[in-house]
C-alpha cells in the first residue's frame, strides 16, 4: 500500500507538473513580428506574451522573426527555427513577398509547405493573413489576398485575416518608413490579435494550465 501511495503520488506531481508547465509557442515571422527599430521588449511576441500572461496563460513565446524574409525563406529554415517541444507556431510572413511582387503562387506554395511541416510534428498553426499593396494592380491583388482563408480552410487551421488591422497606412503608428509599427502600433496589433490567439491555445488544449 505505501508502494502504490508513493505511485500515486508521482503520478500527482507530474500531472501538477504538466499543468504548470508553460505553453510554448513561436512566432515564425519578418521584420513586423521580429520588431524592426525597436528595443525587444516592444516587439510583437514579447508583447503578446505578456497580454496572453496578464489574462492568466502561461505562455512562453520566442521571437522567430527575421528582417527581409519572404514565406520561402521561413520555410527555408524552419526547423532549426521551431525547435523541438514547440505547441504552436502562429505564421506571420508574406509581406516582403507582396511588396517584391513575388508571383503568389510562389508564396502559397511556401506556405502550404510551412503549414504541411508543422502539422506532421503534431504543432498547432495560426496564420497571419496579409494584404497586397495596390500598385501591383488588382489582379495581383486578389491572386495574393486570397492564399490565407484559401490554406486556413484547406488545412483547417487558424487564421487572423490582416496582420497590420488598424494599423497599416496610419503615419501616427508606424515608423519613419511608413510600413513598421512603432511600440503604441504593435500594442494596437496586440490588442486585436488577441483574442484571435486565445481561441487559437484552446485548440491546442492548453488553456487554463
Amino acid at each position: 500500500m505505501v508502494a502504490m501511495m508513493t505511485v500515486s503520488q508521482a503520478l500527482a506531481q507530474a500531472a501538477l507538473g504538466r499543468e504548470t508547465k508553460p505553453i510554448k509557442l513561436v512566432v515564425l515571422g519578418d521584420s513586423l513580428s521580429a520588431g524592426l527599430g525597436l528595443p525587444g521588449q516592444a516587439a510583437f511576441p514579447a508583447r503578446l506574451q505578456k497580454a496572453l500572461n496578464d489574462k492568466g496563460l502561461d505562455a512562453e513565446i520566442s521571437n522567430a522573426g527575421v528582417s527581409g524574409d519572404t514565406a520561402s525563406g521561413g520555410r527555408d529554415r524552419l526547423d532549426w527555427s521551431v525547435p523541438d517541444g514547440t505547441e504552436g507556431v502562429i505564421v506571420e510572413l508574406g509581406a516582403n513577398d507582396a511588396l517584391r511582387g513575388i508571383d503568389p503562387k510562389i508564396t502559397r506554395q511556401a506556405l502550404s509547405d510551412i503549414i504541411s511541416r508543422l502539422k506532421a510534428r503534431g504543432i498547432a498553426v495560426m496564420l497571419c493573413g496579409m494584404l497586397a499593396p495596390p500598385n501591383y494592380g488588382s489582379d495581383y491583388a486578389s491572386q495574393f489576398n486570397a492564399i490565407y482563408p484559401d490554406l486556413a480552410k484547406s488545412f483547417s487551421v487558424a487564421l487572423y485575416p490582416f496582420f497590420l488591422d488598424g494599423v497599416a497606412a496610419d503615419a501616427k503608428l508606424n515608423q519613419a518608413d511608413g510600413m513598421h509599427p512603432t511600440a503604441e502600433g504593435v500594442d494596437i496589433i496586440v490588442h486585436k490579435i488577441l483574442p484571435t490567439v486565445q481561441a487559437f491555445i484552446g485548440t491546442i488544449g492548453v488553456q487554463g494550465r
